[in-house]
């Protein structure tokens, strides 16, 4: 399936990947009511497409969607509730950056939620439940895998500089333990890179509403920062971000990426 604004590429392994927030179109009647159209793509998950081309190989579905999350993001709960109560964070229907820089001009806001949920988010959620329910015709285990990267360095969002890999399984609720060990195992041994798991960012609502260990579906959330795989410029302004992809400069970390999901593939957790 592929849509004007959603690609849905069926495989018949074990594993889906979704990738959310690598999308950067804003269609036109968006865009007057934007203050800049490089702020609205500023947090674009850049790359991730290019980054994990080799999982079409692999026989994983991927999922993804061209619209930018700046029009609605769904990996956040429609309900509003925040994901990370007490931090920093941006909503459903962002109203700033990042870095806080306001994404609207004024009185310009979005009043058309509704809508939006209906046209983007609804349809990204169920194509998700869709292609989980198709495989798990097939294999009695599938991982969800949720692909996203981010900025190494974010003051308002985190202190310091993030880990190269940021492993997020929802404090161990949206998969079996011993699928974050097998992942964070590799990252651990991988050369001149960093990971954590669930630090600060533990799994957005992707993870969260579509992980069911029991049922044998385990999501995980890998967060990357970009400098693993992109020339990241220190401070990003439109003159140099997003940095153009660099093949040769993104290989080491895509080569820990390919042993990742070939172990995922491997994975056979149990459940009830």
């Amino acid at each position: 399936m592929n849509e004007d604004w959603l690609d849905i590429i069926p495989g018949n392994a074990p594993l889906i990947l979704s990738i959310p927030h690598a999308g950067t179109e804003i269609p036109e009647p968006y865009q007057t009511a934007l203050n800049s159209l490089w702020l609205a793509r500023k947090d674009a998950d850049w790359w991730l497409p290019q980054l994990y081309a080799f999982a079409e190989e692999l026989g994983a579905t991927i999922i993804r969607t061209h619209i930018s999350r700046t029009i609605i993001d769904v990996n956040r709960d429609p309900s509003g509730i925040s994901l990370y109560p007490g931090q920093a964070t941006t909503g459903l229907c962002p109203l700033t950056t990042f870095d806080g820089e306001p994404l609207y001009r004024d009185g310009f806001e979005p009043d058309d939620i509704e809508t939006r949920i209906e046209q983007y988010f609804t349809p990204y959620h169920q194509a998700l439940t869709g292609e989980a329910t198709r495989l798990r015709q097939s294999h009695e285990t599938i991982v969800l895998y949720d692909c996203h990267s981010i900025r190494s360095r974010i003051p308002r969002l985190f202190e310091g500089e993030l880990s190269n890999f940021n492993i997020g399984t929802n404090d161990g609720k949206s998969c079996d333990p011993s699928l974050a060990t097998i992942i964070a195992n590799i990252c651990a041994s991988a050369p001149n890179f960093t990971y954590v798991l669930n630090g600060r960012f533990k799994g957005g609502y992707i993870t969260r509403a579509h992980g069911n260990p029991a049922d044998g579906i385990h999501a995980v959330q890998m967060e990357l920062a970009c400098r693993g795989y992109m020339h990241e410029p220190e401070a990003p302004d439109e003159t140099n971000w997003p940095a153009m992809f660099d093949a040769g400069y993104a290989a080491p970390m895509q080569a820990v990426l390919r042993n990742i999901l070939d172990a995922v593939l491997e994975f056979k957790g149990a459940h009830s």
